[in-house]
This record gives structure tokens, C-alpha cells and sequence, in this order.
């Protein structure tokens, strides 16, 4: 997900406004965000107007993005496939995530 707004509204905003939805700031990576509600667990990264979320539940993913389009203005980029120069490769008949930067090798 991208938010042409992250900039604007600053990250003390978007502090108050993720821990409003339950998220727990990093200790280490001010970036990355934590909450779990239940079994579910919701990581959501920024990276300057980039959002990447990553969960274990469906349900809270569709919820999660749908409640952040209310607070700021967004576009939903699909599934990642490449960030930061990391390829992410999936395969759900497995169960596997794998994550390679081979490019910098």
C-alpha cells in the first residue's frame, strides 16, 4: 500500500493513529509496527510513503487496510513482490515464504 499523506501528516500522527488500532511501535526499528489479537498477528512497515502490512489472517488484513483508507489517503499495490531490494517469493500450497537478494550478490 502506498499513502501520498504519511509525509504530510508526519509520524507522530501516524503514531497516535496506529496505536489507536492496537499497534505497538518497535523498540528498535521505529519504522515497524506490532499488533496481535488473538492467533492473528499484524506487522505493518513504513518505509517514507510506503506501507507494507504482513499477517497470518486474512480477515484482519481486509480489515486493517480498510480501516487505514479511513485515515489517510491510499492506494493498495497488491501483494509485494520486490522491496528494498529484497525478492519475495511465495508458495501457499507449501506454506513458504522465502525472501533472496541475489541481485547483490
Amino acid at each position: 500500500m502506498v499513502s501520498n499523506k504519511l509525509p504530510e501528516a508526519g509520524i507522530s500522527n501516524f503514531d497516535e493513529v496506529l496505536q489507536h488500532y492496537d499497534f505497538i511501535k518497535n523498540d528498535f526499528d521505529p519504522c515497524v509496527y506490532k499488533k496481535v489479537s488473538g492467533s492473528s498477528v499484524a506487522f505493518l512497515v513504513i518505509y517514507v510513503d510506503d506501507i507494507l502490512l504482513i499477517l497470518n489472517d486474512v480477515k484482519m488484513l481486509g480489515d486493517t487496510k480498510a480501516w487505514l483508507s479511513t485515515q489517510f489517503s491510499m492506494k493498495n499495490l497488491g501483494e509485494a513482490s520486490y522491496i528494498l531490494g529484497i525478492k519475495i517469493i511465495r508458495d501457499r500450497s507449501k506454506r513458504m515464504l522465502r525472501m533472496t537478494q541475489t541481485s547483490y550478490v
